[in-house]
């Protein structure tokens, strides 16, 4: 446990790491030595070592709204970030730093989520790596030329975040497994939270350049013609992130507008 010095907010860090992994978890724990962070390991569910079926996923819903079989790796990344929440949740901290072990980390990392927790009306999730390309739109300034921003299309990876208790109760409530996780914990807008990213990142993922999770996902592809399901599930998902976003872009700049002019007004009594 950690208490952030500006926000005075109380921190858990979690990493999820798998067991073969051990010089993934050294060069992980090194790096976050030179923050000052301690993490809680979390072992990475193995997926391949799983007895299927399992509660916790749906094949049917997998394969209709994913269009993929089973595929083992993705359910292990998954379970583990349910794990990670449900850790948090058991306990008393503020906000949860969920990482995974391939993240590189800023010299200002520590300073821009603090700065990001100041501002924690603004999210219910803070993205802090993605593994996509797509703009970001700034809304709130913060210091070393960061911003809080809004992304209005996809952004896959999950390599490190932040989430409130609100955003931890949401994630270990996401049971059985439908889709992949990236994918499942970019839909918070469907459930009334708020995301944002901190941009430019104060971090970057796959620091080794081999991801334990994306390799050969191709071998886990239904046919072309099972995406009947697919299709339309995604342009629904893209429709309504773009809608729902911008408008919650829309509110979150006007509320930095007014909190400008009352600033600005209490100056000019001075």
């Amino acid at each position: 446990m950690h208490i952030l010095p500006k926000s005075q907010r109380k921190l858990a860090v979690f990493l999820i790491n798998m067991d073969s992994a051990k010089k993934r978890l050294a060069d992980m724990n090194a790096r976050l030595d030179a923050l000052g962070l301690k993490a809680e390991r979390i072992a990475g569910v193995n997926g391949r070592e799983l007895k299927y079926p399992i509660p916790e996923f749906s094949e049917i819903s997998y394969m209709l709204m994913h269009g993929r079989r089973t595929s083992p790796p993705e359910i292990g990344c998954y379970l583990s970030h349910v794990a990670c929440a449900n850790k948090f949740m058991e306990g008393d901290a503020d906000i949860a730093l969920i990482l995974e072990d391939d993240v590189v980390f800023e010299d200002d990392f520590l300073d821009a989520i603090d700065e990001a927790v100041l501002n924690g009306s603004d999210w219910d999730i803070l993205r802090l790596t993605t593994v996509s390309n797509g703009r970001k739109f700034p809304f709130r300034p913060l210091s070393n030329d960061r911003s809080l921003a809004v992304a209005l299309t996809r952004e896959k990876g999950s390599g490190a975040y932040l989430v409130n208790r609100r955003a931890g109760k949401w994630i270990s409530k996401l049971i059985p497994m439908r889709l992949a996780y990236d994918i499942a914990f970019d839909l918070e807008y469907l459930s009334g939270l708020k995301a944002a990213f901190i941009y430019p990142l104060c971090a970057t993922q796959d620091a080794d350049g081999e991801s334990q999770i994306q390799n050969n996902l191709r071998i886990y592809r239904l046919p072309r013609w099972r995406y009947f399901t697919v299709l339309p599930y995604r342009a629904y998902l893209e429709t309504s992130r773009f809608l729902l976003r911008g408008i919650r872009l829309l509110v979150a700049k006007a509320k930095v507008a007014m909190e400008g002019g009352k600033t600005n007004a209490v100056s000019a009594g001075n």
